[in-house]
């Protein structure tokens, strides 16, 4: 399978090579010949819009001038964000919405999901921790302007 649509049951997109990634799902788990990468401007672009005008729009938005975390599908608040720069191929990509907690380890760090799966990350606590909040801004920031295009 070369395309994936992410969902709102997609947990993360984790990079095995430059060109397979591994996606899970709350259910699921699949092996995708694609970059992690890819996966995202894919789904973008499946979505409506490029990589490039979501990097653009979260920057409008927050201020975030790298590692942007990206809205790949706004009606249903599907966020995702890079654990690393998206200039390299091996980024894993994680959705927002699904974290329950994000643990420290002495040589990776984990991200427990709210359906109790767990994955490693070759990424330190801090960095994690701060792409989080950073996504977090983002989608406070989509949650303010739905509450002002209602009044």
């Amino acid at each position: 399978m070369k395309n994936y649509e992410i969902n709102s049951s997609t947990l993360a997109i984790i990079p095995i090579d430059n060109k397979t990634s591994r996606v899970y799902e709350e259910e699921n788990e699949y092996i995708i010949k694609n970059s992690s990468n890819n996966i995202i401007k894919q789904n973008c672009e499946f979505y409506g819009s490029s990589y490039q005008g979501r990097c653009i729009g979260t920057k409008v938005l927050t201020g975030i001038k790298t590692k942007y975390p990206i809205i790949i599908e706004e009606s249903r608040n599907i966020i995702f964000f890079p654990t690393t720069s998206s200039r390299t191929q091996q980024s894993s990509w994680i959705a927002l919405n699904k974290i329950k907690n994000i643990n420290k380890n002495d040589k990776f760090s984990q991200v427990l999901f709210k359906n109790n799966n767990l994955v490693n990350l070759n990424i330190s606590y801090y960095s994690l921790e701060n792409q989080f909040i950073r996504a977090t801004m983002l989608k406070s920031k989509l949650y303010e302007r739905k509450l002002e295009e209602k009044l």
